[in-house]
Parts: structure tokens; sequence; C-alpha cells
């Protein structure tokens, strides 16, 4: 049965533990995070943040599993293309990574590959469940960044209107972390992505 699930995975420069990684454990806590060790850290981070008057970005990871293999098209609705496009059109994303994203550019072809044996059965998942724009039945992996609150207590420079210099202070409640409310729209954004390939799925091939 499919599965899709997202959790926070970094905020600033405080990433988890990925050895302790626990999806029971984001419903545990209020900012999502898999792993138990990083919370108390992270909330400690949060007020500190919050209290300078400014904001910080995060990183959040969606992860959808028993994908059929077969979704989408090596070129015009390549899945990881709507993919990414989907979670850029979330408010304040930045950034999109499909499986080990930016990382593989340090890797050799060798290092890369997701080797296929009789199975199938593949040996590792750099693609993030996706090679040529379709998906291959691994998870499918995805992440992306989220830019700092741009509502903050710290004055920016900025302009009028007219042109004229003025330094901008937003009052009022803001969160210093949108990241953690990006978490269930990053799972939303990941379902209907998978939806709407598994209709054009039935249309094209009639299963």
């Amino acid at each position: 049965e499919l599965s899709i699930r997202a959790a926070l995975v970094g905020i600033g420069d405080q990433t988890i533990n990925r050895q302790k990684w626990d999806w029971a454990e984001t419903e545990r806590n209020p900012l999502w995070c898999p792993d138990a060790g990083a919370v108390e850290g992270w909330q400690s981070l949060l007020d500190d943040v919050r209290k300078s008057g400014s904001s910080i970005g995060a990183v959040v990871e969606v992860v959808a599993e028993h994908v059929p293999a077969g979704l989408g098209a090596p070129i015009y609705g390549k899945l990881d293309a709507e993919l990414a496009s989907a979670l850029m059109g979330i408010n304040g994303v930045k950034g999109v990574e499909i499986g080990d994203g930016f990382a593989v550019a340090a890797l050799r072809g060798e290092q890369n590959a997701d080797p296929i044996r009789p199975g199938p059965v593949f040996e590792a998942n750099h693609a993030g469940g996706i090679l040529g724009g379709i998906s291959t039945g691994q998870p499918v992996v995805a992440r992306f960044a989220i830019k700092p609150t741009s509502s903050i207590l710290t004055p920016v420079p900025s302009i009028t209107s007219e042109g004229e210099a003025v330094d901008v202070m937003t009052k009022g409640r803001h969160d210093p972390c949108i990241g953690i409310r990006a978490v269930p729209v990053a799972e939303a954004m990941m379902a209907c992505v998978l939806a709407d390939h598994a209709l054009r799925h039935r249309g094209q091939c009639g299963s």
C-alpha cells in the first residue's frame, strides 16, 4: 500500500543523525523531527532566533513508499521534473533535490549507480526512485530547502514605492521557521503528483 511521509531533517546548520531516524518520532514532537536527540537542540535554537527578532531556514524530506514502477515519462511529463515543480510551488521553497540531489556531483559513475540484480532487486537508491523520468518501484525521495521567514523584527533596508530608502521591520506574530509548517504540505504535494501520474498511466495503458 502506498505511503507518503515527510519529516524536518534540518533547521539552520543543524541536521539530524540519520542513523537514529524513526518515523514514529515525527508524531511525538512538534517539529516533525525523526531524530529524538535533535529535538531539544532545535527547540533551543528556535527560541534564540525568535528572541533575537530573526528567523531561520529548514530542510524537509518527503518519502513515498510502494510507488508502482512505470509512472512518468522520459520527456514531457517526467515524474521527477513535475515533482520538483510541485515542491518549488510551496511558499518559501528555494531549492529541491531528488534522491541524493546535489551530493551526486561529488560521485563517480559507479558510486552513483543503482545496481539491479535479478528479481529485480535494487542495491541502492541514489536516484530517489526515479530513473529517466520514470518511477522504478523504489521509494521516491525528495528534499527541499525553505528560506528563513521574511517577516522579522530585525530592520532590513528597503525602498518605498517612491524609491526612497526605508528600514522594514515587521511587527506581530510570525513563525521563526516556516519550514515546520511545510511538512504536511510536502506530503500533500507528493500525493497530488503521484495521483496525477497514476491517472495518466491508467489513461495511457488501461491499467
